[in-house]
């Protein structure tokens, strides 16, 4: 049996290899941050979001960076190709309002039904959303791009809604009651033919199959994404969200 000052001296030699671990680690991060070290901006957690560049493992880390700076979510949005003007905060009641937000009317490469007000945070999810999956997908899946996406809504001051029961709500505030959500019941692809998720959602035809691709996308770029496999309120449409819990259903 090994001398107990033998059995601490390696505790301490463990305590000191991984403080060293711990300061090469902060000394790089603060490198990084500060710039006294060059690596390509794909690669750097630190550099602004690049919505035009190929996704990699830290873009998740910088679109939620980029969400929680208003100056720096406004200055990625500017970059994105979308059309929209940007709105004046506004409260409309307990839990209710906006701030940072932007009135958008089309997104990059596609038309909305209508003009719809949401926050720059949740702006900037769409247009990852449409550029690296929502296009890709209808490409993939059905030969062409979608022209237009048609929705029922974004902000609204009102609670969750369950589906459960007489009062239907959760009593707590949706995230539509900040503008952090919007609602895409369907697409029209560019030969005019309409794709709902009331409709085409099941099946494995090209239509079912473009939705799914299009929810899982979604997945990627949304805090919370919910669709018809999670509960019936969701039968019509897709619920996409920033700033809620993670789920993806």
């Amino acid at each position: 049996m090994p001398a107990p000052s033998s059995s601490r001296a390696r505790r301490f030699v463990v305590r000191l290899a991984w403080i060293a671990v711990l300061a090469a680690l902060l000394s790089l991060g603060w490198a990084l941050h500060s710039g006294s070290i060059r690596i390509p901006e794909a690669f750097n957690p630190w550099a602004p979001l690049d919505v035009a560049a190929e996704p990699n493992l830290l873009t998740g880390f910088k679109l939620r960076h980029a969400r929680r700076d208003p100056a720096r979510c406004l200055a990625a949005l500017a970059s994105t190709g979308l059309t929209y003007e940007t709105v004046p905060d506004r409260s409309t009641g307990p839990g209710c309002g906006f701030q940072n937000t932007v009135r958008l009317r089309s997104g990059r490469s596609l038309a909305l039904s209508s003009p719809t007000v949401l926050s720059c945070g949740a702006a900037l999810s769409f247009a990852m959303w449409e550029r690296h999956a929502l296009q890709p997908a209808a490409v993939l899946r059905l030969g062409m791009p979608v022209v237009t996406l048609e929705h029922l809504g974004s902000y609204a001051c009102r609670d969750i809604n369950t589906g459960e029961g007489q009062a239907r709500t959760s009593g707590r505030r949706s995230r539509h009651a900040t503008a952090d959500a919007l609602d895409v019941a369907g697409f029209v692809r560019e030969d005019r033919r309409r794709i709902t998720v009331q409709r085409d959602w099941e099946g494995g035809d090209a239509e079912a199959l473009f939705l799914r691709d299009a929810h899982a996308g979604a997945c990627r770029f949304f805090d919370g994404v919910l669709g018809p496999d999670y509960n019936a309120v969701h039968a019509d449409h897709f619920h996409l969200e920033v700033g809620g819990w993670g789920l993806c259903r």
